[in-house]
């Protein structure tokens, strides 16, 4: 039997493969959009649905992408392949990192993939059942993501954690409902803004945190290394 007849198996939910295998598997569908590779077991997702995902999803990326437009040094991620370490290889909705060459800590592969943590990880999750907020946050964590936000729709609740010695530390919104980026400095949010659907108001106080001192500087910074 030539190598050209071996039939690969299917990804299926609960399979348990190693990233190599998973890969191999995920190669060969290529109509399957999503499917992660998490502690070694594999997930594929469902078709997803538009208000509960797909609307929450498009208004994230609105907002870092408003960001990185404005910060030279710094790139968006939609859905991008993101290979953490043997037994994980995820795929999350958004990722915001600072390029490799400017003293970002994950760089792209050869094969156009991310390795190693972005320094922030955006997800959407249904509820606070998901598993956005068990296995996947504690693999983010102990890989080194600086910054990981979920967004629970049906709960209505928004979670920003901020890696702090080597725990995820909740960020609070401020006495005005914002909440501050420490990792991306002038990445500011209206958190009842964003919950609410109000883009027009989670854009202009991103605005002004694009307008702050802390954010030239952080340009400045990212200039001086290139």
């Amino acid at each position: 039997m030539t190598a050209s007849n071996i039939k690969i198996p299917p990804l299926e939910s609960g399979d348990r493969l190693t990233r190599q295998e998973f890969e191999r598997r995920y190669y060969a569908m290529p109509h399957t959009k999503k499917a992660e590779l998490i502690e070694g077991v594999v997930y594929v997702a469902s078709p997803l649905r538009f208000k509960s995902h797909g609307k929450p999803h498009g208004n994230l990326i609105i907002w870092l992408g408003t960001y990185k437009v404005a910060t030279p040094g710094v790139e968006l991620g939609d859905n991008s392949t993101v290979r953490l370490d043997l037994d994980n290889e995820l795929q999350p909705d958004v990722v915001l990192l600072i390029d490799e060459q400017l003293g970002g800590q994950a760089s792209i592969s050869e094969d156009d993939y991310i390795e190693g943590a972005p320094e922030l990880i955006a997800e959407v999750a249904a509820s606070s059942a998901a598993n956005d907020l068990y296995d996947k946050k504690r693999v983010y964590r102990r890989n080194g993501v600086k910054e990981y936000i979920v967004w629970q729709v049906f709960e209505n609740k928004f979670d920003w954690f901020m890696l702090e010695n080597g725990e995820y530390k909740a960020l609070n919104p401020d006495i005005d409902g914002i909440i501050n980026s420490y990792v991306f400095p002038g990445l500011w949010l209206d958190v009842n803004a964003l919950l609410t659907g109000e883009m027009t108001q989670v854009l202009a106080v991103l605005q002004r945190g694009l307008n702050s001192q802390e954010h030239q500087i952080f340009i400045q910074q990212l200039a001086s290394k290139s």
